[in-house]
């Protein structure tokens, strides 16, 4: 049986394919920022987190010859963002959200100026599991070609909603992001936990960066999040600070992004870049859906600025 084969399978297969790939990235950026907003502090800079990491990634991988040093690297650059994030936002009558817009200027800026060298090289890809051998058709194949990361972040999400629950160190980040004075009360510095709470986000934030550039596409260059980092912020809020919502909702949010591709590869010449904005039309819809003024958002930690 040849390629052909796939028929009226094409498209469904062609968006599973692309939600797995697209997904990935909203997956760590969206379980960083959980960890984050659980805390209470929301961080509005992970795009530039997000660029920033896949430039060190790359550049990395590129002058080692190891994509996973490119990873390892990435996560501490989206650890230091994290810290100086959140160092800045412990001082009084400094505002989160504005703090995050600077981080996210900085981390582009940086990157631009400092990923010029590595636009042209090559580096080498992250490994992926080859799970479609089953089949003959080329385009199974290649759908069931999924990258290791994929699944990491599948069994993160199951671990950080076990851990918020059922661990001290989950039970802390939650007080402090529901009441900073019942913490105080409790013996917990908040600034302290939010730090390294930010610093974490930002950690996993950046293994979405890594992906970028060494997998899909798996180049580095100036527009490779395409506004990823800030969609992330809003898929955080539709999953309400739920890790297992947050694999769900970037899965829906990646296959919005497959449509247009998908569309495009079954012969669609016609009207489905409009398909492309897919992604951006739902965080539209996610953010006006969350913005109602007659009611709450459900799940939402009591200390986070967005709900002040």
């Amino acid at each position: 049986m040849d390629d052909t084969g796939i028929g009226m399978w094409g498209v469904p297969l062609a968006i599973l394919a692309g939600a797995i790939r697209v997904s990935t990235p909203f997956i760590f950026v969206s379980l960083g920022e959980t960890i984050t907003e659980r805390s209470g502090r929301i961080n509005l800079g992970l795009e530039g987190t997000l660029v920033f990491s896949a430039m060190t990634a790359y550049g990395v991988a590129v002058m080692t010859g190891s994509a996973w040093l490119g990873v390892l690297a990435a996560m501490a650059a989206g650890a230091v963002f994290g810290l100086l994030h959140g160092w800045i936002c412990k001082f009084p009558k400094v505002n989160d959200i504005a703090i995050g817009i600077a981080m996210m200027q900085f981390g582009l800026g940086l990157a631009f100026f400092l990923g010029k060298s590595f636009i042209q090289p090559v580096a080498p890809k992250l490994p992926s599991i080859p799970l479609g051998g089953w089949s003959s058709l080329g385009q199974v194949q290649a759908a069931l070609n999924i990258n290791v990361l994929f699944f990491v972040g599948a069994a993160l999400a199951l671990f950080l909603h076990w851990a918020f629950k059922n661990t001290k160190t989950g039970l802390i980040l939650r007080v402090v992001g529901d009441s900073t004075d019942a913490a105080r009360a409790m013996g917990i510095n908040p600034d302290h936990v939010r730090l390294l709470a930010t610093a974490a986000g930002g950690a996993l934030a950046a293994i979405g960066g890594a992906y970028l550039s060494l997998f899909y596409p798996g180049t580095w260059n100036e527009g490779i999040s395409s506004g990823q980092g800030l969609m992330a912020v809003a898929l955080v809020i539709f999953a309400r600070w739920n890790p297992i919502g947050c694999f769900l909702a970037s899965l829906l949010f990646g296959g919005a992004g497959a449509l247009g591709p998908a569309l495009q590869s079954v012969g669609v010449t016609q009207g489905y870049y409009l398909f492309y904005a897919a992604p951006y039309v739902l965080t539209l819809a996610i953010l006006i859906a969350t913005s109602s003024p007659v009611r709450s958002m459900a799940g939402a930690p009591g200390a986070l600025s967005l709900t002040k």
